[in-house]
């Protein structure tokens, strides 16, 4: 994990999260040059500057800047934490957030047999989540997702995710889905690759969701035109933050696409992010928000974040800013590397 504290002269506190992994596998980047490009890049465009509101962060990032969609992220996001906490509200209010539980589904890893992927399915559903996520690839799809949908039953709410495993040549596999009555097909192409996913959906009666082809409103527009789509799924670390992010649910909503809020294995400060992201109106399906207690044997935030029985999650509105306390201690447990820019 990679987290931003950002402060400013009144020595009020911010904090964001990097979403970037150890290797270039999801997106280009990488814990490594995210903090290149935080240091280098990001943060000098940002210290020392007066921003009447949080919505400046995003053009100060982009101009003359390429890329680093995450690293950009982590330092904008941490600058509407910032505002929040400053204004005395919380962060889902100052984003234009309208409910006060969001909806929780489970994603579910590549298992090693049908009956592992079963198992951890019906524990999944037992919990009360709103959503099973089945992750796939060409050789572990259709036998797994047959399996789990004659054991769950036809009305559980089952979706699968490829990470773009697939290419044209599957193109009967991917056809094949359609017999399980799925809420939605996530990235089965290449992220790049909006035409042939427009060819796909053209034949297919189950949604196909687009993750990592979605870097921004712009991807937006150029899927709506192709027909690639009918789902969005939104993380505010992938398109570079959370006015981008705002961006692309109002551009979604305009179109009747329903968005929902993904997860990249984010401590309790990113998850508190996605919380307030995903209580805007527009948020209508079950996003990738577990608890603490999926992922950490001990979270970096108090209090940690917890499951209701009905598979929501509450969003903390009582509390200014992120609405959790960060685990000072817990964080200096964890820390391996440090730097303070001034």
């Amino acid at each position: 994990m990679l987290l931003v504290e950002l402060e400013d002269a009144d020595g009020a506190v911010g904090w964001g999260e990097c979403v970037a992994g150890e290797t270039p596998h999801y997106s280009p980047e990488t814990i490594d040059t995210a903090w290149l490009a935080i240091h280098s890049w990001a943060a000098p465009r940002v210290l020392g500057r007066e921003f009447e509101d949080p919505r400046e962060i995003q053009y100060a990032l982009e101009v003359g800047f390429r890329g680093h969609l995450m690293a950009k992220a982590a330092v904008e996001m941490a600058a509407w934490a910032l505002a929040a906490e400053r204004r005395g509200m919380p962060l889902a209010r100052l984003l234009g957030g309208t409910r006060d539980r969001v909806a929780a589904g489970i994603s579910l890893g590549i298992q090693r047999t049908p009956k592992d992927l079963v198992e951890k399915a019906r524990a999944g559903l037992a919990q009360s989540y709103r959503r099973i996520k089945v992750k796939i690839k060409p050789g572990a799809d259709l036998e797994y997702v047959a399996a789990v949908r004659e054991a769950l039953g036809p009305d559980a709410p089952l979706s699968v995710d490829a990470n773009a495993a697939y290419t044209h040549a599957d193109l009967q596999r991917l056809l094949a889905l359609d017999d399980f009555g799925l809420l939605m097909i996530e990235q089965p192409l290449g992220c790049t690759d909006l035409l042939r996913h427009a060819e796909l959906q053209r034949q297919l009666r189950t949604p196909i969701c687009l993750d990592e082809s979605i870097t921004g409103p712009e991807r937006v527009e150029e899927m709506i035109a192709l027909g690639s789509a009918r789902i969005v799924n939104i993380k505010a670390g992938r398109v570079g933050g959370l006015a981008r992010a705002l961006a692309v649910h109002d551009l979604c909503a305009a179109h009747a696409i329903p968005v929902w809020c993904g997860g990249m294995l984010e401590t309790g400060v990113g998850r508190a992010h996605n919380v307030a992201l995903a209580s805007l109106p527009n948020f209508v399906l079950p996003g990738d928000l577990s608890p603490s207690a999926r992922y950490w044997e001990r979270d970096i935030v108090v209090p940690e974040w917890t499951m209701e029985t009905d598979g929501t999650i509450r969003v903390p509105l009582d509390r200014p800013g992120l609405g959790v306390r960060v685990d000072r201690e817990r964080v200096e447990e964890l820390t391996v590397r440090r730097e303070t820019i001034a």
